[in-house]
């Protein structure tokens, strides 16, 4: 995969906004019969170090995760505080927000997709790794987040 710029493409996980994850967890529960997964919040910012456009970014959001095979459904309700997640409800509503993909060598493939007109557009830590939006939605119609975790 030489000219493959994230080095692998297998999807990982789709992310949807959602104006109200308890109301929408519940829907995709009972549609697949399965329990509805915990709610939490992503961490503050002094755990996530999170950027948006470049600048430090204190937005949070109520995450809760659906492991569909190999295959992982995201729900994502934001807070109010700018970031990828609130200006996509803003403008767009709820939906599809991204499609992700695990990857090694964060700070390469980022530099790699910059290098494509794809930009960054916000970034930041959890417990075990970090994430990068990258804005592909000229060249793909859609944002790529790339997953990298730790080593174990």
């Amino acid at each position: 995969m030489s000219n493959n710029y994230l080095g692998t493409n297998v999807v990982s996980q789709i992310g949807l906004i959602v104006q109200d994850i308890e109301k929408t967890s519940e829907a995709y529960a009972e549609f697949f019969g399965v329990d509805k997964p915990n709610i939490f919040w992503t961490d503050e910012w002094d755990k996530s170090k999170a950027e948006y456009k470049g600048e430090p970014c204190e937005a949070r959001a109520k995450l809760a995760f659906f492991n569909m095979g190999s295959l992982q459904l995201e729900l994502i309700e934001p807070d109010e505080k700018p970031s990828t997640w609130r200006e996509f409800l803003d403008s767009k509503g709820e939906g599809v927000h991204h499609i992700a993909f695990t990857i090694d060598g964060m700070k390469e493939k980022i530099n790699i997709l910059n290098e494509h007109q794809m930009p960054c557009i916000q970034k930041g830590e959890y417990e075990g790794g970090r994430y990068s939006y990258i804005d592909t939605v000229k060249q793909l119609k859609v944002l790529i987040e790339i997953l990298e975790n730790d080593q174990k």
